[in-house]
């Protein structure tokens, strides 16, 4: 997996730097602003980006609205925010742009470096990897949140692990329940939702967006 990684601070920077060769990944390139992020990527061609929100040279969006103009010019490149805060009206839109290859990781809540690792991967792959709170926070700032009123408990508990990234089957082992519980709760979501099928559409992700309120 080829990585592109913007981080301004010298020393975080070459830590991810660090963990993800470690890990077999190789990092083509390692920044420290959101202009050099642009420019790394277009000479690189990375399969995902990791990138902070606050850098230089204002140290306010920079890299969010970086990452949100990379999406909109290629649409098939995996993204992970990996920040200390949550800027709900870019990471909204961020998740709105595109409906794979996102991921949204605040700092100081991940206490495994093997689960930055695996959500980042997820995301390469095309998965999401959403910190809960960043999905709270997202929810309260939505103005609309008719859509998921109707669902109950069980299914806001499921349709939140699913914002996550979580598999049905790991859904179900968090939840200590059969698979087959969780396939039927997926499935009163998406007739919740109002989402048939469609060979066009990817339902799970369709309803994450819909809880996000994008």
């Amino acid at each position: 997996m080829r990585v592109v990684v913007a981080e301004d601070t010298a020393i975080l920077r070459a830590g991810l730097v660090q963990l993800l060769e470690d890990e077999g990944h190789e990092v083509v390139a390692a920044v420290a602003d959101g202009e050099q992020l642009k420019a790394a990527v277009a000479g690189h061609r990375p399969d995902v980006v990791v990138s902070d929100i606050r850098m230089p040279p204002t140290h306010t969006d920079e890299g969010l609205r970086a990452v949100i103009e990379l999406r909109a010019a290629q649409p098939g490149l995996a993204v992970l925010i990996f920040s200390q805060y949550v800027e709900t009206e870019y990471a909204a839109r961020l998740l709105a742009a595109g409906s794979t290859g996102v991921g949204y990781l605040l700092k100081e809540r991940v206490l495994d470096a093997q689960d930055f690792v695996d959500a980042l991967e997820r995301v390469a792959r095309g998965g999401t990897a959403l910190d809960p709170e960043v999905v709270t926070q997202l929810v309260g700032a939505s103005p609309s949140r008719r859509s998921v009123d109707g669902l109950s408990p069980r299914e806001r508990e499921v349709l939140g692990l699913m914002a996550e990234g979580r598999s049905n089957g790991a859904i179900a082992d968090r939840l200590v329940v059969t698979e087959r519980a969780i396939e039927k709760h997926v499935a009163n979501i998406f007739l919740k939702l109002d989402l048939p099928v469609s060979a066009a559409d990817h339902r799970r992700v369709l309803a994450v967006l819909r809880y996000l309120g994008a």
